[in-house]
């Protein structure tokens, strides 16, 4: 028989070649993906085995995980439990490297005796509709858990992590592959997916992570396509040697490519047989020609799944040890069964188990999967809830799969898994009518449970199931319901709406709640419907209803010491409430934090942490809003939540206030220090791009281009999009590109606006720092006296300023007064509008210059360079030298070189003493006075012809004075003279 184990790989030699390049990247200290597709039998797997053994010799760690096709099943993180085994060993034993604690166990639930779930649904706020998508779940510590064990390793040495067949990867494992492809680009790791590309129908879960992934820097796609006939023909050869050309022809032009149709068609010839058309007639052919007891042994095996134990063989197969031994060789020694290094048993192909399980009957099949329902039961630690459902289903038990199901979506909830809980939740609803005792096996009544189902299907990211299983909640309870658990429902409706932003419904499910428990006595549920409705009021606009509201829910948490609702509810009426007598609000807030820590609510605690950060930065005081940051950074490292949703904003926060403190290299440290920045903080990085184009840093383009290509794949992650336009308008505006700033602004206004609203002040900072492009644009037109540039340049103006004026007044109008960051960007708007239109008004960049004096270091340094313009226009010289020195002096200490080299160039246009600008020379040292003439046309965009008849002289006279000045200023161009005499300060004054 043919060694197929030993098998050469043959006509795959490009494949291979693109997959060891990725090994090498990571080699090198870079992280690459690739991701593997072809069809069924193509020979994906062979291809992987190969690259696993040589990158192995070239010293790459190599660990592998398997998908399973298990239908319903749902066994989260199967191909990573897989994957990391070898290096975490029995978690029971104590290994040295610990699995990853969310695959093994749930997080410890917390609270301060509110029903289940409460303080978990209002811990964290119910967000602006734009905000970013988080991991409710704590799914992404668990995440970065995994993420740092990769990255732990590779340190040591580089890693090939692969991941085979993640056509059957269950939802939590393609989140947690997302996660890791986003995340460890920067990482010695490489990480190779294989699927099937014949599977992947039009509906199929992995075809829009797929479409998503391939735009994810640093991935590519392999496809494998069918083998040459030439390489098929060599691949047959390889396994039987002498074999006749007559067979090998037949074999080459019935496989088509497909490398393990050619194996299984050779197999068949070499026994003799007539070679049967159909793949499935081939392999079923196969399975004949073994004795009853392996084909019996085969036929458990595919009912039990792609791998199975050899104790379950031996409980379900039916034969004694003796035949069973005797069986699995059989199987083997026939290469259908192989045998894992973990002792299991598994189908040499998925195709071979695939045939096997297709030729049983309906009626065998049912009594399979009761034998094995009924193994599983009596040895729990074999196997999962999951795969008892599984079997049960299979084998018509439908109360045992009810409880199984049940089961199964305790242990997904508990690893961390949501959509694998949701999906045994609903399974167990589908049986709860054909289960006569669902109440007593689920612990809980049917609308119970469509609460609890809800309540996972919010976790999982589908909030609009969860709406309708609560509805069907409330519709099945009636009005004649328990109102209690009708009060439930209504209040976490309303928590579900507002995040599908339909806040008007939030409002009235929060409103029925609070009609259906009364207020005296207090009670848990009625606390949180008040909490809930104190929101849902505020976000429509309904502020005398939410403060009632409010005022309820802190007196009920307070006789009942729910004190992380208190502070929840103590949070939300601060902020909304403004910061007019801050230090209430900082005593309220204070307050709140030491009642969150007292409840041990996480969530809570880091969102009033964050508060007291963000209050006295809106009023302007950065210093104490940087003491709280770092308060809040230091506790969310304590409690191991770095990068959870609050925690995120702290950071963010964190790099904001240094920026604005002119704490620049503080800010790039905070930005950057922590070296794995999960995607969806992908805003905290690049807010740290700012200070990369405010020092001219050359590497801010690849920075930006990485940047906007996540903001681009994140839609919906608001913050990204404007820390990214932020940063890529004001690279444009240094650089003189007038229309790339328009651009990214105008892209960003329509993102934040739609998704924002009316809460959109940050537009204000994007608008003002694009009109000072155009404003450069506009300057430079009227130079050149092109009037149809011009005539643009001022409509821009006016629409950016347009856009900012909106933004302000619709804040107003929804939410009231805003802080002094938003005053001093409205400040700088109206007077880069000015400068646009051609005006310079003194008092307008003084009021901008006073503005950002609250703390913004640098901006009040780029503001005062333009008050140096308007009073230079205005000839005011003195005064103009004392802005640019102020300016200048800042620049230099925040290494601020594109500023600075703007101030050094003003003071030498106006011929101003600046230390830094050093000697000034007169233009009369170096041009004759006709020269000068001649550099100011050309400074307005004149040809010779026209220098000749506006100065009446000849064309070639004029062409003789421009060469004269091209070779004083060293300049290869006109347009180039006119830049460096403008940036030595030696253009003429311009004639009216």
């Amino acid at each position: 028989m043919p060694q197929w184990d030993d098998r050469p790989l043959v006509g795959r030699d490009e494949e291979l070649a693109r997959l060891l390049a990725a090994v090498d990247r990571a080699g090198q200290g870079r992280g690459a993906a690739v991701l593997l597709a072809g069809d069924a039998g193509v020979g994906k797997t062979r291809l992987l085995d190969e690259l696993a053994a040589r990158a192995t010799a070239r010293g790459v760690r190599v660990l592998t995980g398997h998908c399973v096709d298990l239908g319903d099943v749902g066994l989260p993180y199967l191909p990573f439990v897989d994957l990391l085994r070898p290096v975490t060993g029995d978690p029971a034993d104590g290994a040295a490297r610990a699995l990853p604690a969310g695959l093994l166990a749930g997080p410890v639930p917390g609270g301060d005796g509110a029903p289940a779930g409460e303080a978990a649904d209002l811990g964290g706020p119910l967000r602006h509709p734009g905000a970013r998508a988080r991991l409710d779940d704590g799914r992404l510590q668990l995440f970065e858990s995994v993420a740092g064990l990769l990255t732990g390793l590779a340190a040591e040495a580089p890693v090939l992590a692969v991941l085979e067949d993640v056509h059957w990867a269950d939802r939590s494992s393609r989140d947690l592959l997302r996660y890791l492809l986003a995340r460890l680009g920067d990482a010695p790791v490489a990480l190779v997916v294989s699927y099937r590309s014949d599977d992947l129908h039009r509906r199929h879960p992995l075809r829009p992570l797929l479409a998503e992934l391939v735009r994810v820097p640093g991935v590519e796609r392999v496809e494998l396509g069918p083998l040459p006939d030439a390489a098929v023909g060599e691949l047959v050869r390889g396994l039987a040697a002498g074999v006749a050309d007559t067979t090998v022809e037949d074999v080459v032009a019935r496989a088509e490519g497909n490398a393990f149709y050619a194996e299984e068609l050779l197999a068949a010839g070499l026994a003799g047989q007539e070679l049967p058309l159909a793949l499935t007639d081939l392999l079923l052919t196969r399975v004949e020609q073994l004795g009853e007891a392996a084909q019996r042994v085969l036929r458990v095996a595919a009912v039990a799944g792609r791998q199975v134990r050899h104790d379950l063989l031996a409980a379900v197969a039916g034969p004694d040890a003796a035949e069973l031994d005797a069986a699995l060789v059989e199987a083997v020694h026939r290469h259908l069964l192989v045998v894992s290094p973990d002792g299991r048993y598994r189908f040499r192909h998925a195709l071979l188990r695939e045939a096997v399980l297709a030729d049983l009957l309906p009626g065998e099949r049912v009594r399979l999967h009761a034998a094995i329902a009924g193994w599983l039961a009596g040895s729990p630690a074999a196997g999962t809830a999951a795969e008892r459902a599984h079997h049960a289903r299979g084998s018509h038990d439908l109360p045992g799969a009810f409880s199984a199901s049940l089961e199964a979506a305790t242990e997904a909830c508990e690893v961390g898994a949501p959509a694998e809980q949701l999906q045994h939740l609903e399974a167990a609803l589908e049986l709860w009518g054909a289960v006569p005792d669902a109440a007593e096996r689920a612990g809980r009544g049917h609308a119970e449970l469509l609460l609890d189902t809800a309540a996972a299907a919010r976790t999982a990211g589908e909030p609009h199931r969860a709406v309708a299983l609560m509805r069907a909640a409330l519709e099945l309870l009636g009005t004649a319901g328990d109102p209690v658990l009708r009060a439930r429902l209504h209040y976490r409706l309303a928590q579900t709406l507002a995040r599908v932003e339909d806040q008007a419904a939030a409002q009235r499910e929060s409103a029925a709640a609070m009609a259906l428990v009364p207020a005296d006595p207090p009670s848990a549920v009625r606390t949180w419907a008040a909490a809930t409705h104190a929101r849902t009021s505020y976000d429509v606009g309904r502020r005398e209803e939410g403060d009632a509201a409010a005022a309820e829910a802190l007196a009920a948490a307070d006789a009942l010491g729910l004190d992380s609702a208190w502070a929840d509810t103590a949070v939300s009426l601060a902020r909304v409430g403004g910061v007019e007598d801050l230090p209430v609000v900082t005593a309220r807030l204070e307050e709140a934090l030491a009642r969150a820590r007292r409840s041990g609510d996480t969530d809570v605690e880091m969102r009033v942490l964050f508060n007291l950060a963000v209050v006295p930065y809106d009023t302007g005081d950065v210093d104490t809003a940087r003491r709280w940051v770092d308060t809040g950074l230091a506790r969310a490292a304590e409690l191991g939540v770095e990068w959870s949703f609050y925690a995120t904003e702290l950071r963010h926060l964190g790099v904001a206030t240094r920026y604005v403190a002119g704490d620049w290299d503080g800010s790039l440290v905070l930005a950057e220090g922590l070296a794995r920045v999960p995607a969806m903080a992908g805003h905290v990085r690049a807010a740290g791009l700012l200070v990369l184009v405010g020092r001219g840093d050359a590497a801010v383009g690849e920075r930006l281009a990485r940047a906007r290509g996540l903001a681009d794949r994140m839609e919906a992650h608001v913050l990204l999009r404007i820390a990214t336009a932020g940063a890529e308008a004001d690279a444009a505006a240094w650089a003189g590109d007038a229309d790339a700033a328009v651009a990214a602004v105008r892209t960003a206004v329509r993102h934040v606006q739609a998704l924002w609203g009316d809460d959109r002040l940050a537009v204000v900072r994007l608008t003002a720092t694009a009109l000072a492009a155009v404003g450069d644009a506009a300057a430079e037109a009227r130079l050149r006296g092109d009037d149809a540039a011009l005539a643009g340049r001022l409509a821009e103006g006016e629409e950016l300023a347009a856009t900012a004026r909106d933004a302000i007044r619709d804040h107003l109008r929804a939410f009231g007064p805003f802080g002094v960051e938003a005053a001093a960007w409205q400040a700088r708007v109206e007077a880069e509008r000015a400068r646009v239109a051609g005006r310079a008004d003194v008092g307008l960049w003084r009021a901008a210059v006073d503005a950002f004096g609250y703390g913004h270091v640098y901006e009040q340094a780029r503001s005062r360079w333009r008050l140096a313009e308007a009073l230079l226009a205005g000839d005011d010289r003195a005064a103009a030298a004392g802005e640019l020195r102020a300016a200048v002096a800042v620049a230099g200490r925040l290494g601020a070189v594109p500023l600075r080299e703007a101030v050094v160039a003003l003071a030498r246009r106006a011929r101003l003493p600046l230390e830094a600008a050093g000697r000034v020379v007169a233009p009369d040292a170096v041009f004759t006075p006709r020269e000068s003439e001649v550099l100011g046309l050309l400074a307005r965009g004149r040809t010779n012809r026209q220098i000749g008849a506006e100065l009446y002289i000849s064309e070639k006279t004029a062409s003789v004075h421009v060469s004269n000045i091209l070779a004083k200023l060293g300049a290869g161009s006109r347009t180039e003279a006119v830049a460096v005499a403008a940036a030595r300060g030696l253009l003429p004054a311009a004639r009216g």
